[in-house]
């Protein structure tokens, strides 16, 4: 048996919908990654980009487990002196929802151009509508 390497022209890429209401933020985002990567597919070669696309729904009904919505801490750099600013869980989750599952689901990608171009197939909403109808996504139970 020969190893198959696969290449950019022969990935069929599908859509998934995956609800987020009542799902814990680190579990969802592991099976997202994993959909993005392309791991769950026989032909996952690591330098070649084999993911789908995932929509994510209800991304505000996301849930931390312990104390994480009050302690958990994400901090970024304006790039200036003195410019270091913190933002807690919990308010992250009251403002933009979105980016809390976004933050999550990339630190599990690759650092690198392929992880840049798997973060882009992942559209993230707040309710339970999404605009991906026409693409036939097909709903993930997690």
């Amino acid at each position: 048996m020969k190893t198959i390497m696969a290449k950019k022209e022969d990935v069929q890429r599908r859509w998934f919908v995956i609800d987020a209401e009542g799902r814990n933020l680190g579990r969802l985002a592991s099976r997202v990654a994993t959909l993005l990567r392309g791991k769950h597919k026989p032909i996952f070669t690591p330098h070649v980009d084999t993911g789908d696309h995932v929509v994510v729904v209800n991304a505000d009904k996301v849930q931390l487990t312990g104390k994480k919505l009050k302690k958990k801490i994400y901090y970024h750099h304006s790039g200036y002196p003195g410019g270091l600013k913190a933002v807690k869980a919990e308010e992250l989750l009251a403002k933009k929802p979105g980016d809390l599952v976004r933050k999550a689901v990339k630190g599990m990608l690759p650092k690198s151009i392929l992880g840049k171009g798997m973060i882009r197939r992942l559209k993230i909403y707040c309710g339970a509508e999404h605009p991906h109808t026409a693409q036939g996504p097909e709903a993930l139970k997690i």
